[in-house]
C-alpha cells in the first residue's frame, strides 16, 4: 500500500529531523538548524500526502470513510497534528532548538505505529498479560464497526487529537524548561561551562518556554473540551447515552480537570515556570493514557479503536 511506504519514508524524515536538531541544540550550527526545518517539512509534506492517499484508498476499496478509524490511523494522525503544531510555533518564536524536544514525539509516534507492537506483545508475554500479549496494530484499510459510521467520528477525533497535540508541544518545552531551569538553580548562575550548559544555553530563554507551555495548553484545552462534547453527542446517537462512565470517557474527564487546574492556577494564583512545567507534563502523561494505555488495559466502549 504506497500510503504505508509513505508513512515510513515520514519516519525516517522525522528521525533525521530530530536528529538534526539536536546537533543544531549542541552545535548552534544555522545550517544544520535548516536541515532540521527541511527534513521536517519535507516529513510533514509526504505525511500529508500518505493521509490523503490513504483516504483515498478507502474509497476506492468501497470503505469511503475517514483515515481515523483504528489506533494505526489515529497514532499517524496524532503524530501530524504534533508537527503541525511545532511548525506554527516554531514560525511564532524562531527557536529551531525547541524541535530537538518536540520531534521526538512525533518520531516515536510513528515508529510505534509500525514497529511498536511486537514490543508491546513481548512485554505483555513478560507481564503474563494475555490482552497485550496479543496486541496488534494493523496497517491495513479496515471497514468501519456500526459505531464509528457516522460524521461524528471526523470531528470528535481531530478536535481530541489536535488537543492533545497542544499538550504534546507543552509537555516537551516543560522538559525542555525543567532541565535548563535545573541547572540554571545548581550553577547559581548563567554562566554555561559543560556540555550540558552550552546545549542549554541555545535554548529560548526560560520565560519564552514557558509562555510556548501557557499558549499550547491554551489552545489545546477547548480542542479537548469540543472533542469531550462531539463525543457525548455521538454517544447518545451510537448507544442512546452522552456519558457512561466509559474507562475511556473517565480518563479523558481526568485529563480535562488536570489542565482546567493548570488554566485556573495560572490566571487567578500566577502559577508559571517551574510548577506549570510540572503540571504540564503530569497532565500529557494523563493524556497518553487516556490515549493508549485504556486502550491496552481497560476494556470498554472504545476498545474497538485498539486495532
Amino acid at each position: 500500500m504506497l500510503s504505508v511506504t509513505f508513512f515510513s519514508v515520514t519516519t525516517l524524515c522525522y528521525f533525521l529531523a530530530m536528529v538534526s536538531y539536536l546537533v543544531h541544540l549542541v552545535t548552534g550550527k544555522r545550517p544544520v538548524g535548516i536541515l532540521a526545518d527541511v527534513l521536517a517539512f519535507s516529513g510533514f509534506v509526504l505525511h500529508t500526502a500518505a493521509i490523503g492517499l490513504r483516504w483515498r484508498a478507502s474509497y476506492e476499496m468501497g470503505y469511503g470513510h475517514v483515515p481515523l478509524s483504528n489506533l494505526y490511523e489515529s497514532i499517524v494522525f496524532f503524530a501530524w497534528t504534533v508537527v503541525l503544531f511545532y511548525g506554527l510555533f516554531e514560525v511564532r518564536y524562531r527557536y529551531r532548538s525547541v524541535g530537538a524536544f518536540v520531534l521526538p514525539v512525533a518520531f516515536l509516534s510513528m515508529a510505534f505505529a509500525q514497529y511498536g507492537a511486537p514490543l508491546v506483545r513481548s512485554a505483555g508475554s513478560l507481564m503474563g498479560s494475555e490482552t497485550l500479549g496479543n496486541f496488534s496494530i494493523p496497517a491495513g484499510i479496515q471497514a468501519l464497526v456500526p459505531a464509528l459510521q457516522s460524521d461524528w467520528l471526523f470531528y470528535h477525533v481531530v478536535t481530541c487529537f489536535l488537543g492533545y497535540a497542544g499538550f504534546a508541544v507543552g509537555a516537551a518545552v516543560s522538559v525542555m524548561y525543567l532541565v535548563k531551569s535545573r541547572r540554571s538553580t545548581r550553577d547559581g548562575s548563567s554562566g554555561d561551562t559543560d556540555t550540558a550548559g552550552g546545549i542549554l544555553s541555545l535554548s529560548p530563554p526560560p520565560e519564552v518556554l514557558d509562555k510556548i507551555n501557557y499558549q499550547a495548553i491554551l489552545i489545546g484545552f477547548p480542542l479537548l473540551t469540543l472533542g469531550i462534547i462531539t463525543g457525548a453527542v455521538w454517544a447518545n446517537y451510537a448507544w442512546g447515552s452522552y456519558w457512561s462512565w466509559d474507562p475511556k470517557e473517565t480518563w479523558s474527564l481526568i485529563v480535562w480537570f488536570i489542565y482546567a487546574a493548570f488554566l485556573h492556577a495560572r490566571l487567578t494564583r500566577g502559577w508559571a515556570g517551574r510548577r506549570a512545567a510540572i503540571l504540564s507534563i503530569v497532565g500529557f502523561c494523563a493524556t497518553v493514557f487516556c490515549y493508549l494505555g485504556v486502550n491496552l488495559l481497560l476494556p470498554g466502549l472504545h476498545s474497538y479503536g485498539g486495532g
